[in-house]
């Protein structure tokens, strides 16, 4: 009788467990590198690139047309995904390990995601899903920060680099990747690698992390597909790069892709594309795909200020590396089957630091709000609704960015988005609403305003333990929100 109640009892625990992991959601989280807002058909329709398999993606769930990078650059947006964190709380505030010189100092630099963080890879495993991370990881020189260490089963690619080591075309240099037949692209074998791991997860909850290296410099990508776009380029008017002089207040003039034209970044947009494409096909072949979330978002804006400006973020201004709308605006997508409406939009303000507890939630998963302290759940838009309780978004970046951006802070609320500068402490007021590229300053005209956003931000920096400019040996001090010390 005893043999039989246990046996009893085992066979519904398996069946529960059976239940349990049919009805929590499998993720599939998908990360660009460098992608503009306006590279993406979903978000403009008159883009120079294709994206036919993200565009069908949105339609299939909800598109978020504010939705934004925590950071213009990708270490600290990177890391607020992984936390529900800002950045700045730990500063984490720049790539790592980056570091330009300037006018003064840039703050001081933490380069790791420290072990001592809960990472959203660590809550879903908890929970016994099981986790993969592929491509780009850049949280941390040292292996034991890599995705292994940091809640992820495989690790396919991760390590310390920001740019992939060899470039796109195998033989590759990677520490967590063999190289390929000669010739291989990169994006094509990390969406491979990403089916046979689906393959393997199939009959368990799963959360997949493709990181893409694309479309981050080098600028390279097969000469067939370069070709194709070449051609498409010669029927736009304008020249080859097509630039234009943007002169900021206390700014070196700067050259500015205006114009979508560059035939080997678009390759690499449709290579991409396509590698998503690839990805969603193997959920639907293995029958996983009415049971899967899946998320699309960029690590920071369109690269259009330097290193080749590949790009144009038109009509927003800057780009990477700029606190301007260019630099943390991004594509931003959760499709969520039976749930989101297919082809939903939502205006609402959104950042990456919002991921965390939304998988958490969106999996049945118990939050963490003492870990992802900074971040919403978006399941109540996802559902439906059209806002959140919250007022304010906020932006740090004490560095000199090598796309030419300054040092300085942001903040959103509502329409409204003040920006400030580390340097001299001058501040700007854009309306977003009547003015999305940036171009009419309201500080003047809009003192109160002002001096209520700007108090707000200053709060947040004393909240966030915020690290700021130093000034160089015998040299002048530098602007400091409290004082200079």
């Amino acid at each position: 009788m005893k043999r039989f109640c246990w046996s009893l009892l085992l066979a519904c625990g398996l069946a529960s467990a059976s239940l349990w992991a049919v009805d929590r959601p499998n993720v599939v989280f998908f990360l660009v590198d460098d992608l503009g807002t306006m590279d993406i058909g979903a978000y403009n329709p008159d883009t120079f690139y294709e994206t036919p398999n993200v565009d069908r993606l949105a339609a299939k769930g909800m598109r978020f047309t504010n939705g934004y990078a925590a950071n213009p650059v990708c270490s600290p947006t990177r890391y607020s995904i992984m936390t529900g964190k800002y950045p700045t709380r730990i500063g984490a505030t720049n790539w790592f390990s980056g570091r330009r010189k300037g006018k003064f100092d840039n703050a001081p630099l933490n380069d790791v995601m420290p072990l001592s963080e809960v990472t959203m890879a660590e809550a879903m495993k908890e929970q016994g899903y099981r986790t993969a991370f592929l491509g780009k990881w850049h949280l941390g020189s040292d292996e034991a920060y890599w995705p292994e260490h940091q809640g992820f089963d495989i690790n396919v690619g991760g390590h310390s680099k920001g740019s992939p080591p060899g470039g796109y075309f195998s033989p590759y240099t990677n520490p967590r990747m063999e190289s390929g037949p000669e010739g291989e692209y990169l994006t094509d074998r990390l969406a491979d690698e990403t089916v046979n791991i689906l393959k393997q997860f199939k009959d368990d909850p799963f959360f997949v992390y493709l990181s893409f290296h694309s479309v981050h410099t080098p600028l390279q990508a097969p000469k067939e597909l370069v070709a194709k776009y070449r051609q498409k380029a010669v029927a736009i008017e304008g020249n080859e790069f097509a630039d234009e002089e943007q002169i900021w207040p206390t700014d070196k003039p700067r050259k500015v892709r205006v114009l979508q034209k560059h035939a080997v970044y678009g390759a690499m947009v449709e290579k991409m594309d396509a590698a998503v494409g690839t990805v969603m096909g193997a959920l639907e072949d293995l029958g996983v795909a009415d049971n899967t979330i899946v998320v699309f978002m960029s690590d920071n804006g369109g690269l259009s200020t330097s290193e080749g400006s590949p790009t144009s973020n038109l009509p927003y201004r800057g780009g990477k590396g700029w606190v301007y709308e260019g630099g943390i605006r991004e594509p931003y997508i959760i499709a969520w089957p039976g749930v989101a409406k297919p082809g939903s939009v939502s205006h609402e303000p959104v950042i990456s630091n919002d991921f965390y507890p939304t998988i958490l939630e969106a999996t049945q998963s118990p939050l963490k709000p003492a870990q992802h302290v900074d971040g919403l759940s978006l399941v109540p838009l996802l559902k439906g609704a059209e806002s959140l309780d919250r007022d304010a978004l906020y932006w740090h970046y004490p560095h000199y960015a090598n796309q030419g951006g300054f040092p300085g802070g942001a903040v959103r609320m509502g329409d409204w988005k003040l920006v400030e500068r580390y340097e001299d402490g001058r501040v700007h007021l854009y309306n977003l609403k009547e003015d999305a590229g940036e171009q009419n300053d309201l500080a003047v005209a809009q003192a109160d305003k002002v001096k209520h956003m700007r108090g707000r931000l200053h709060e947040w920096y004393w909240e966030t333990g915020a690290r700021f400019l130093r000034a160089k040996d015998a040299g002048p001090e530098p602007w400091h929100p409290f004082g200079n010390f």
